[in-house]
């Protein structure tokens, strides 16, 4: 049997979006059983009435939130919108989702599961 076959769908994250990036989900880490954690749907939520920009990276375990792993950077959000993103992204053990926003207003939710 192929391994990561055993999907649980999870809400891997929600929170409102601050100017300094913040930690929004860490991959687990099972020493027993090892886990994949994959991203399927990104939601970017703008409650002000202008445009915000946000910056989003899937960081790899003892690294930081930088160009080199941005899945967006600098991405707007029209005022009173919603980015959507729906796709597929793996993250290995202990890689974490980092984010921040241009100003307060943008409310992220990240969807999922945990595989193993």
């Amino acid at each position: 049997m192929s391994a990561y076959q055993n999907v649980t769908p999870n809400q891997l994250a929600q929170a409102a979006l601050t100017t300094s990036y913040a930690t929004l989900y860490t991959a687990p880490t099972n020493l027993t059983t090892p886990t994949r954690t994959y991203v399927k749907q990104i939601d970017v939520c703008n409650t002000t009435g202008g445009a915000l920009t946000f910056n989003l990276h899937i960081v790899p375990a003892t690294f930081s939130a930088g160009t080199t792993n941005a899945l967006f950077y600098g991405q707007t959000v029209a005022a009173n919108s919603t980015f959507s993103y729906a796709g597929v992204q793996v993250m290995p053990t202990l890689s974490f989702i980092s984010a921040k926003a241009s100003n307060t207003g943008l409310t992220i939710t990240i969807s999922g599961g945990e595989a193993v």
